[in-house]
């Protein structure tokens, strides 16, 4: 069933383009809702910018360290609002060149930029939080927090922001309201982390390189001298791989949802960015439409990375932006980000495949809020000709055969700049439109409603939406996953009656896209999606059945033109750069590379990715290696073998940590195994191994 906000209606490929009952209600004057232009934010009096190493004491003696980038020439008495970044990733070596350009960028307008290392991280103390976002990182977080408002520097306001992880507490500790926080930016984060995050993409089982690497890097001690003082190395090097807890927890539960609280607890004003590549996008109207505080938004097509260092783009400074908000929240200035559309997306024109774009065609648009005003939910039913109409069709029954090894051309997740999509398509069902007769825009999350059926206990789908081009070009616009074992919960999943109906509600994640005159829509439906996610252990052949009003069928948000004026932004501007640090790391989202046996029925999929930073003190070369294997014969043996390497080249020292996983399954089982080795000089120093077999556990 559709929420009561989303309305549908029908529309008609047959005829001529879309149906009058759809353009009588997309046809508003833009001139009613005209919105005053921006208000020009004053030039502010650029400051020197001086770097402060401080120690920010807790409760339980432990101290945590933190670099305070400070206006330097600030008179007696003159006092700031502090920024906070919060974060695991080393500050002083590993993200020393990205921070720079960042938090002095702030220092120069008036802000002391804080960055601080979680307990356990880089040069804080204390061992390492057991898990992303522990009950200790937020109780720590509290304490730095009220620290930063105490200090004599300090007006006694405070605001948190950061990417990706530091986008995730941000709005974590919106959620637990400290009274000195008083805004928070939050790029490429969510609050969902069974569902949206990359342990359990869709709440199906994933892994990849951030896990591999998140296993290796607390086994670190902190710059620049990497001390193998055993008091400080030892709790490091014990510490558990956070990828074995959470394969402990396969389901949605107390576990998951311990660190986040209802997003309608949130009354901290929230500034959020995210890109359409980024697996992290679908926070945005889920915020816009449970939390009460004040927010603000932009939505480009990127992955997940800052938008003025975005690949692909176009790129724009967001810093100025921050800048206008910080003020307004911070500083009691009227910089006029308040008055506009507090909604600002990328509206993406179509596109041929190509995953080394450097710039997605498109254009801004504003609104208002969520859903978008005047927004249509048209509804389209598969037919047995495998074909999309606006008319209900006569019933049928389509089956399709599981191949596990299926989907390494739909993406590492659900974003990216992908090639055709064809041969996944080959493996999966698929519905075409006829070729629309008008331009047709989408801006939304379609949905895929589907009655199915599997001969197996455990299945999973999957739904994609594409565009299909005069050429036969296919172009992947979104889509999303369902484990049929979680159909009616996530925290309670249970197996499938083999043959038996279920109705499917496959909500797609968020897009936007003009469907060009003349192109069609294809709605393609599978089982697998390697290996983004784990293949389900058991041969088998599922259904859709098709016919009816409550048939299988796929709804799509259409849009009218914008009635906003369109939303401005500045290219990027150039960054200060630490003359003492260089950064060449790679590019997301690194090497791959197919193998596939055809007549043994088997694949192999392989990711590598380096990254190199050179420092005073030495030289970091980081490695990391993936390969995954599936068994088309054997869908239960499916496996990951993976491995990390940290080298540290000192002048006194070479310091090599390396991590090695092997993760594989049948059809009850994971079978777990990890080890961490240290080496100085070449000769082992420290060794540790974790093996496990764990349940599977409806993944």
């Amino acid at each position: 069933m559709l929420p009561k906000k989303r309305r549908t209606c029908s529309m008609n490929f047959r005829g001529n383009a879309i149906t009058l009952a759809i353009l009588a209600p997309l046809a508003i004057s833009t001139a009613l809702l005209a919105i005053p232009a921006p208000k020009a934010s004053p030039t502010p009096v650029l400051h020197s910018v001086r770097m402060v190493q401080q120690s920010i004491p807790m409760p339980d003696g432990v101290h945590l360290s933190a670099t305070l980038y400070m206006p330097g020439d600030a008179k007696p008495g003159e006092r700031f609002p502090a920024l906070l970044e919060y974060l695991p990733y080393r500050k002083d070596d590993a993200m020393a060149a990205r921070d720079y350009p960042i938090h002095s960028w702030f220092a120069a307008r008036g802000y002391v930029s804080v960055r601080v290392d979680i307990r356990g991280f880089g040069t804080s103390e204390g061992a390492p939080t057991d898990r992303e976002y522990s009950e200790q990182e937020q109780l720590d977080g509290e304490q730095v927090i009220a620290w930063l408002a105490t200090q004599p520097w300090s007006t006694g306001k405070v605001g948190m922001f950061g990417i990706s992880w530091g986008g995730f507490n941000s709005i974590q500790f919106a959620m637990r309201r400290p009274p000195a926080l008083k805004a928070i930016l939050a790029v490429d984060a969510t609050e969902q982390l069974f569902h949206d995050d990359i342990h359990y993409i869709d709440g199906m089982m994933h892994f990849d390189e951030f896990e591999l690497n998140m296993d290796l890097a607390p086994a670190m001690s902190g710059a620049p001298d990497y001390t193998l003082d055993e008091k400080i190395l030892g709790p490091r090097f014990e510490s558990a791989p956070w990828s074995l807890l959470y394969l402990r927890h396969q389901r949605d539960g107390q576990f998951w949802r311990a660190p986040v609280r209802p997003l309608s607890e949130i009354r901290t004003p929230c500034f959020l960015i995210g890109g359409l590549l980024d697996g992290y996008r679908d926070s945005i109207p889920r915020m816009f439409e449970q939390v009460k505080a004040p927010l603000k938004a932009i939505i480009g097509p990127w992955n997940h990375t800052f938008p003025n260092d975005a690949d692909p783009g176009p790129q724009i400074e967001w810093r100025d932006q921050a800048l206008r908000w910080w003020d307004y929240w911070l500083k009691d200035r009227n910089t006029g980000i308040m008055e506009e559309p507090p909604l600002a997306i990328y509206m993406q024109d179509w596109h041929a495949p190509d995953p080394h774009l450097k710039n997605v065609p498109g254009k801004w648009r504003g609104e208002i809020g969520w859903p978008p005003r005047n927004a249509i939910n048209t509804t389209l039913y598969l037919y047995d000709a495998h074909v999309l109409s606006t008319e209900p069709a006569k019933p049928a029954v389509h089956e399709l055969r599981y191949v596990p090894s299926a989907g390494v051309e739909a993406g590492f997740w659900w974003g990216e700049l992908l090639t055709d999509p064809r041969p996944i398509d080959a493996f999966s069902l698929t519905y075409d439109s006829a070729p629309v007769k008008m331009d047709l825009t989408i801006l939304g999350r379609p949905h895929a409603l589907l009655e199915v059926s599997a001969s197996a206990p455990q299945a999973d789908w999957f739904a994609r939406l594409s565009d299909v081009a005069p050429d036969g070009t296919v172009t992947q616009v979104t889509g999303a996953g369902l484990n049929g074992a979680q159909r009616d919960s996530a925290s309670d999943p249970k197996d499938l009656v083999p043959n038996q109906t279920y109705s499917l509600d496959i909500e797609m994640h968020l897009a936007t896209w003009t469907f060009l005159k003349d192109h069609r829509i294809r709605l393609a439906v599978s089982n697998a999606l390697w290996p983004m996610i784990w293949p389900t252990p058991y041969a088998m052949t599922t259904t859709l059945q098709l016919g009816g009003n409550t048939g299988s069928r796929l709804t799509l948000p259409l849009v009218p033109p914008s009635m906003y004026a369109t939303p401005q932004f500045a290219p990027p501007e150039l960054s200060e750069q630490r003359s003492d640090m260089q950064d060449a790391g790679f590019p997301l989202p690194g090497d791959w590379k197919t193998e596939r046996d055809e007549v043994n029925r088997k694949a192999k999929v392989t990711w590598t990715g380096k990254s190199e930073e050179t420092y005073p003190w030495g030289k970091e070369t980081d490695f990391e290696g993936i390969t995954y294997l599936a068994d088309d014969n054997h869908p239960e043996s499916s496996s990951v073998q993976a491995e990390a390497e940290i080298v540290m080249a000192l002048k006194q020292q070479t310091l090599i940590w390396q991590g090695h996983l092997t993760l594989t399954s049948d059809a009850q089982n994971f079978y777990y195994k990890y080890t961490r080795q240290l080496f100085k000089d070449g000769e082992p120093l420290k060794q540790k191994t974790w093996q496990e077999t764990i349940r599977r556990d409806h993944q």
